[in-house]
């Protein structure tokens, strides 16, 4: 197996710069409350906007907080809504990109109509419209992101599965008196897992920017609980004499981000010949 995985990574430049990102990004997470130097909710008003130094590596927040401290805390916090919103976005999509790709006819036409009049709304925006109705916290953030994510995974897995319902292998199963689950479940959906793969991977990055978009506008992970993106909003407020309010939890998104992307590109890489040649 690890030779396996040493393999893909010399394969592919892309895939290791953006794992070593993701990996590295998830084992601070994971690890934040036993190497964040200090509680992220705990106030010191004699430390308020204290820029970086040997006691706050990242300096402290309008209320005395240390930033790092919330930065660790706040990836756990990213990832979470990333790998959620994209479970319930896969879920949705395979379901329904499987029944229309396999079935077609009609069931396809009414399923795919109904993908494409959610598209016309601009997903953003439409999000925007949903929490506005809903308390903010970080459950409704993770259900509304992949309720209003699953169209891309939809059409992809149909596309797949409309491929691969006519091949030679599928057409012998079905001879066989194969069912249509079974079909799906064994035959069909294995041999589309790589593109699948790539697009959840590829939509944990969209995930981690619109829950920072929306703890930023003050619609997503409520104080004192620490996100990116309500980091951002004290460096906004603060950017004259605060930059590192602003600086820090950018890179921590732009670096996640950038992992994510890296990542699925050399997925995709990977998984198609063409472009390997």
């Amino acid at each position: 197996m690890i030779a396996r995985i040493r393999q893909l990574m010399r394969q592919s430049p892309l895939m290791l710069i953006g794992g070593t990102l993701v990996l590295g990004v998830a084992l601070l997470a994971l690890l934040a409350p036993w190497i964040a130097p200090y509680d992220p909710t705990d106030i010191d008003v004699s430390v308020i906007l204290m820029p970086p130094s040997w006691q706050h590596w990242c300096g402290t927040d309008t209320l005395g907080r240390d930033v790092l401290s919330r930065m660790l805390y706040g990836a756990r916090v990213s990832l979470a809504v990333g790998f959620v919103a994209v479970g319930i976005s896969l879920v949705l999509g395979l379901i329904l990109g499987a029944v229309a790709g396999f079935f077609g006819g009609r069931t396809d036409s009414i399923l795919m109509r109904i993908t494409d009049m959610v598209l016309c709304f601009p997903t953003f925006f439409l999000i925007l419209a949903v929490i506005a109705f809903l308390e903010p916290s970080i459950w409704n953030i993770m259900i509304v992101i992949g309720l209003t994510s699953w169209m891309g995974v939809a059409r992809l897995v149909r596309a797949e599965f409309l491929s691969l319902s006519r091949r030679e292998f599928v057409l012998a199963a079905y001879s066989l008196g194969a069912g249509p689950v079974r079909l799906m479940w064994r035959y069909l959906l294995p041999n589309a897992m790589g593109p699948i793969l790539v697009s959840a991977i590829l939509g944990i990055a969209g995930a981690v920017l619109i829950e920072s978009g929306l703890s930023f506008l003050g619609l997503g992970v409520q104080p004192p609980d620490a996100s990116w993106g309500n980091i951002l909003t004290d460096g906004k407020d603060n950017i004259q004499i605060a930059w590192w309010l602003s600086v820090y939890p950018g890179m921590a998104i732009l670096t996640t981000v950038l992992g994510y992307n890296l990542l699925g590109e050399g997925l995709r890489d990977y998984f198609d010949p063409k472009l390997r040649q």
